[in-house]
């Protein structure tokens, strides 16, 4: 074959080679794997069937596609993370401090006179004739023990909620003490006003009287009741009123017949007429305790009146 002819069928055969490759290259096109594209079909169907520079475009939206999927995924990635750094932290909340107070019926006491000295003088019942007593003192929330428990008496029929004159009961409730304490010895060293004891004071205990249940000075150094009744030369009581205090019963507003000369005393080692009684020793030591600043109380009953108070 000269060259001449054979350059016809070269081309030929180029030609042929050349769509074959085209028809291989295409084919690999459409088989080659792809990522998953969320475009519609109809976009898909578009890119398809368009030229190689359709198909260039193609590629460059789904590596703009897949550089969007990229960032959100970070983006998002940087929203939890920043979350989970600067999101506000849970904490417990502090323990609530409560004070336990001491077991005791000044504790278990609903008022107590609004002071922050207290005494209560609790009997098992109210035909007792003896009482435990117990001095405590305000600390904070709670009552805390100063003085006792002691043992102390009271009436010699017990204790009444209704108390009369004459009755021999010491009265139940919630009372003050006063100011003014008593005695037929020197001052023991009280915080409030000491009056010694000399002939002529009395308590007037007659309901009649104008002066009913009030300390009375008279100019006579007898022994005669001057009010009539059973009025008290104070003075003549030794040792039962070596020293006293006087408990604020029948006071505010004085009741006639109510009871009267209601006092906090030195023991005579039995029952009283109606007053609480408690050894020299620690009789002496409550009267030096109680501070008439401090407003204290007395509160006498059994544990559930006193409770109830």
């Amino acid at each position: 074959m000269n060259r001449s002819s054979a350059l016809p069928d070269r081309l030929a055969w180029a030609s042929v080679v050349g769509a074959a490759l085209l028809l291989v290259t295409a084919c690999g096109a459409a088989t080659t794997p792809r990522a998953v594209d969320h475009r519609s079909s109809t976009t898909l169907a578009t890119a398809e069937s368009s030229s190689t520079g359709t198909s260039t475009s193609v590629a460059a939206t789904s590596t703009t596609t897949t550089v969007a999927r990229s960032t959100t995924a970070t983006t998002v990635h940087h929203v939890l993370a920043t979350t989970a750094t600067t999101a506000p932290r849970v904490t417990a909340a502090p323990a609530t401090a409560t004070s336990t107070c001491a077991a005791g019926p000044a504790n278990q006491m609903k008022a107590t006179g609004g002071g922050s000295q207290l005494m209560t003088v609790v009997a098992s019942s109210t035909g007792a004739t003896t009482a435990t007593v117990t001095l405590w003192q305000r600390v904070g929330a709670c009552w805390t023990v100063a003085y006792g428990p002691w043992s102390g008496w009271v009436g010699s029929n017990g204790l009444s909620s209704q108390k009369v004159e004459g009755d021999g009961t010491a009265p139940i409730g919630l009372f003050g003490i006063s100011s003014t304490f008593y005695g037929i010895d020197p001052n023991p060293g009280v915080h409030g006003t000491y009056h010694q004891l000399v002939c002529g004071d009395w308590w007037d205990e007659e309901p009649s009287s104008p002066e009913y249940n009030t300390f009375e000075h008279v100019n006579s150094c007898s022994t005669a009741d001057p009010f009539g009744g059973g009025s008290e030369a104070l003075w003549t009581e030794a040792p039962a009123y070596d020293g006293f205090a006087v408990i604020e019963y029948n006071t505010s507003p004085i009741v006639p017949g109510k009871g009267s000369a209601i006092f906090l005393h030195v023991s005579l080692g039995r029952p009283t007429s109606g007053c609480v009684s408690l050894p020299f020793t620690d009789l002496i030591a409550t009267l030096r305790w109680l501070q008439p600043g401090d407003s204290p109380h007395i509160a006498i009953g059994t544990a559930a009146d006193i409770e109830s108070y």
